[in-house]
């Protein structure tokens, strides 16, 4: 896979998403900074990119004054929390990377007349009342609700992004990116799938919210970081769904984590948590037709992958 990128910079670099992106663009040719405040994040989910004399790792909090000198030709806006166990504990630092965060790396993109994309998420949909859920949905979110500093800082930055190419000419892309999974998750990050395998590994109950019947389409990260540097080359503005449409129910996915790990676990039904989507599936045309990408590999792959990353690290 060819570059059109010379030179890249990945806000939140350091995170789960951000360093398989920052390993895919070394990969096509493209030097690339990374740059993270690491309050989520794990410089070792890049440590093995250090010795690649293309990368380099910036310590730096995007929602303050950036000094990151250009020029680039891209930039990839994926610093955030991710996770509700991280934007619980930090609600305003969320609420500032969607804000602050998305400004301050749009202005990176402005100066420099590169490629901004910005990665958006699912939650903008909310519970959402329409199903599977197109990009032209508008959504159902709670905009008070502790899962709103999320959504809402989501929801913002692409109303920023969007003004931005907009009223400034600046050469954006949306993605709406559906549960990623794969290596690098941190297994206290309290996501379904590093959850389960922590739980399933260590012989502990699977503990499903609610009655484990609400939906999730879950797409391997090697698919979603692809996604991503396919919207780069693109003239999309977006939004653009990235995720896998074969929707599965939390007790599915916590079925085939046990059949993966051999463990004996039993599943535990806990209080659903607030405000928790019932449903969860992308339309993908539009990705299919503007950037001609799908997800590839499929649950009986990355599932396995997933849990002999999280096995190693556990031993």
């Amino acid at each position: 896979m060819d570059s059109v990128f010379g030179r890249a910079l990945v806000t939140g670099g350091a995170g789960f998403l951000g360093s398989h992106l920052c390993e895919l663009l070394l990969d096509t040719g493209a030097e690339v900074v990374a740059a993270d405040n690491f309050a989520t994040s794990d410089a070792a989910n890049v440590a093995h990119l250090l010795e690649r004399p293309r990368f380099h790792l910036v310590s730096q909090d995007i929602t303050a004054q950036a000094t990151l000198p250009g020029p680039f030709d891209v930039v990839f806006h994926l610093a955030s929390a991710a996770s509700p166990r991280d934007y619980f504990r930090l609600p305003l630092e969320t609420l500032r990377a969607g804000s602050y965060g998305t400004e301050r790396a749009l202005d990176v993109a402005a100066r420099d007349g590169a490629r901004f994309v910005l990665a958006s998420t699912s939650e903008v949909y909310g519970d959402p009342h329409e199903h599977p859920q197109r990009e032209d949905y508008w959504g159902n979110v709670n905009p008070i609700g502790p899962r709103s500093v999320y959504d809402e800082a989501k929801r913002y930055a692409e109303a920023l992004t969007s003004a931005m190419r907009r009223e400034r000419g600046v050469n954006t892309g949306i993605a709406r990116i559906f549960n990623t999974y794969g290596p690098r998750m941190r297994a206290d990050d309290g996501r379904m799938i590093p959850e389960f395998i922590g739980q399933a590994l260590r012989g502990a109950p699977l503990t499903v919210t609610g009655d484990g019947r609400q939906t999730r389409s879950i797409c391997y990260v090697d698919d979603t970081v692809r996604g991503l540097l396919a919207l780069a080359r693109s003239g999309s503005p977006g939004p653009v769904n990235l995720g896998n449409p074969q929707e599965l129910t939390v007790l599915r996915i916590a079925e085939e984590i046990l059949a993966v790990t051999g463990s004996t676990s039993r599943i535990e039904h806990v209080e659903a948590a607030v405000d928790d989507p019932a449903r969860r599936c992308p339309d993908i045309s539009r990705a299919r037709r503007e950037l001609g990408w799908v997800p590839e590999i499929s649950m009986a792959e990355g599932l396995p992958r997933t849990v002999a990353w999280f096995a190693r690290r556990l031993s």
